[in-house]
């Protein structure tokens, strides 16, 4: 299926895949998913612990997308690098050796950021701080270019077909045991809309319902309302939705080794029957 798509790839930053035939105006984006450590990524923490902070495979639940007439983008970049689900004055001051420029305005933060300090608590990934010269190089070299592309697509479309809808697809820890019948204390999927800013509650409903449908737990702004990205993307008084979706990482994936789970290619299945869904879904508003 991937050799029929077309899109671009940035080397060690990103992808996007467009579809192969008629378009809709429906994105999707994994921007935790990315694996390829840049050479100079000083980290000391054991790489094993790192990896935890990945979307592990989040990218290939949601690779059918394409073919329903969606454009589906990708981080290559690991989010414990720099995460573009952040703003780009989201940094804590204390991981600096030396100030920002002026135009720019630390948020002091504890363990996550747009630069983490720590693997997971009491584990620091790195032994010295990072200078202000690092930290702009990583938001120009990957930040920016995540963005612009996320934003050329949906600007695009919502140019060509006077709305877009969009969602941002992540996964979350679970400290649920699948094999003892046990749910993450989040359940299954959390929708994240910000409380109902950042698309119309049809969009929201109409993901939780079918999901739903397929036997899930799904819970809305739970833990998880969506942070930077949803927040730029989405203004639904111009027509322009989006809506962030956990789904728990111990449907599908051994969250110690990111080694997949018999539960993947069920998951992955289902969300493809989603991405068909919100289609039509889309289909059905473009003709109202």
């Amino acid at each position: 299926m991937r050799s029929q798509v077309t899109g671009i790839e940035i080397p060690g930053v990103l992808w996007r895949r467009d579809p192969p035939g008629p378009r809709l105006p429906l994105v999707l984006d994994s921007p935790h998913s990315g694996s390829h450590y840049p050479d100079d990524f000083a980290y000391r923490c054991p790489l094993p612990v790192l990896r935890r902070a990945e979307d592990a495979y989040v990218d290939e639940l949601y690779e059918a997308a394409p073919a329903f007439g969606a454009t589906l983008i990708g981080a290559l970049f690991p989010r414990s690098y720099l995460d573009p689900n952040r703003a780009p004055d989201d940094l804590d001051p204390g991981i600096l050796t030396g100030p920002l420029p002026t135009f720019f305005k630390p948020r002091p933060v504890t363990r996550v950021g747009l630069v983490r300090r720590h693997a997971q608590p009491g584990v620091p990934i790195y032994d010295c701080k990072l200078s202000p010269d690092d930290i702009l190089a990583r938001i120009e070299r990957y930040h920016s270019p995540y963005h612009n592309v996320l934003d050329d697509a949906c600007e695009r479309l919502h140019d060509e077909f006077g709305a877009v809808w969009h969602i941002n697809c992540h996964s979350m820890p679970s400290n649920g045991n699948r094999h003892d019948g046990l749910k993450g204390e989040h359940g299954d999927f959390v929708l994240g809309d910000r409380d109902g800013t950042t698309c119309a509650p049809e969009f929201t409903d109409f993901v939780a319902r079918f999901l739903r449908g397929l036997g899930y737990d799904v819970r809305i702004n739970e833990g998880y309302k969506g942070v930077e990205i949803v927040r730029r993307q989405g203004r639904p008084t111009e027509n322009r939705h989006s809506l962030q979706i956990e789904v728990d990482r111990s449907l599908y994936m051994d969250q110690r080794s990111l080694q997949r789970l018999p539960g993947f290619d069920r998951l992955r299945a289902d969300l493809t029957h989603l991405v068909q869904a919100v289609g039509e879904f889309v289909r059905s508003r473009l003709g109202a």
